[in-house]
């Protein structure tokens, strides 16, 4: 006669419709009253009692688990739908592209709670033959984030990505700066375009895309005041940028310059034209107050720059498809570098937070070689006239 099992041992019966070997334990009751059943299931005694104690641990550890946890997909999914609240929508745009093009199709089958840290090293060993380095660092991200977020509901009792190390990956896209030649062949090229004030202040001041984007006129000042002590030059402050929070990528970021009168002469120019563009919209004018918008006043998205700026790269003679606007900052550095700017300075007009960003983001842009120190002991130790 079998031995009826313990209460609170769970239950072990055999399925015939199933074929199978079906675990239960009652882990406790909904407001409701109803029973609350955790099953797992084995084509053998064995394997389902294995499963058994699986629950009973789990529910003796307090971690009260829904079903077996689900897929990494669903995980993956979850956090797709429900952990991007607030972010930016080029953010969700690009994180949902990376996890259906990478993380889904590799390891979206796999159950949950039987994902190895060994199944993300191989994983990651593969990406890394066909992706950056950058990329693999977004991939696991969002794999470690589904888990964590997984393992905050109960689905799974540990993360393994925590485990795991990101691989080197494929050389990315190299950063590269236009020479003072090619910056000064793109403005000649720019002056009859609508983004002629864009590039000229990307060029001329530093300033990122996603500020540029999100600049108002409230925030530029073509006139400074003069009459004051000491004389206030005009300035713009970029204070703003496209982010969902409306902030600047840092801190340090936020800050206020100095304008080149070049850069008076675009944006006047530019403000008179846009004046005319606001006209002639009429009423489908929308007063966003930005400085560079759609002919209706809307802002401007990130593709909309990238395709007027290829257009002026392609009419200065450049391979457009190699450049981005982005690199017009890397140039605006290059170039202050090349002219003797003293690095320290260089990363306070970039909105840097210290010399170390400056010198990891844009190492190939600075002069690699310290002149200060030599020129300085030539003054001070001049070569002997008959050493000569």
């Amino acid at each position: 006669m079998t031995k009826r099992r313990s209460r609170g041992d769970g239950g072990l019966h055999w399925d015939e419709k199933r074929q199978r070997w079906i675990a239960s334990l009652t882990v406790g009751y909904t407001p409701a009253g109803k029973r609350i059943v955790r099953t797992g299931s084995g084509k053998t005694k064995t394997e389902a009692k294995n499963k058994l104690k699986e629950i009973l641990r789990d529910h003796d550890e307090g971690v009260v688990s829904t079903g077996n946890g689900g897929t990494v997909a669903d995980a993956v999914r979850d956090w797709l739908a429900f952990g991007l609240n607030g972010r930016d929508a080029a953010t969700v745009e690009n994180r949902t592209i990376l996890a259906n093009s990478h993380v889904i199709p590799a390891l979206g089958a796999r159950k949950l709670r039987e994902l190895s840290a060994d199944d993300v090293d191989r994983w990651l060993a593969a990406k890394a033959k066909v992706v950056s380095t950058r990329t693999l660092r977004d991939v696991r991200s969002i794999l470690k984030r589904a888990i964590d977020r997984a393992q905050a509901r109960d689905k799974v009792k540990r993360n393994v990505v925590l485990l795991c190390e990101v691989p080197k990956g494929k050389d990315g896209r190299p950063s590269k700066s236009l020479t003072l030649e090619q910056a000064e062949t793109l403005l000649k090229a720019a002056e009859a375009s609508d983004m002629y004030a864009y590039i000229v202040l990307s060029l001329l001041i530093g300033a990122r895309t996603e500020e540029l984007r999100a600049l108002t006129w409230e925030h530029v000042d073509l006139d400074g005041k003069p009459a004051a002590a000491p004389p206030v030059p005009p300035s713009v402050m970029l204070w703003r940028s496209v982010r969902a929070t409306g902030d600047t990528k840092t801190r340090k970021s936020r800050r206020t310059l100095a304008l080149p009168e070049r850069c008076v002469e675009a944006l006047r120019r530019h403000r008179e034209a846009q004046a005319v563009i606001r006209e002639r919209a009429g009423t489908r004018w929308e007063a966003h107050d930005l400085v560079f918008c759609t002919r209706y006043g809307t802002p401007l998205l990130a593709g909309n720059v990238r395709r007027s700026f290829r257009t002026v790269a392609r009419k200065a003679g450049l391979d457009a498809e190699e450049w981005v606007p982005r690199e017009l900052r890397h140039s605006f550095v290059s170039l202050l570098s090349d002219s003797g700017v003293p690095l320290e300075n260089i990363s306070r007009l970039v909105g840097h937070g210290n010399t170390t960003v400056t010198e990891t983001v844009y190492r190939k842009q600075l002069r690699p070689v310290l002149l200060e120190g030599a020129e300085a002991m030539d003054r001070i130790f001049p070569r002997a006239a008959d050493d000569a």
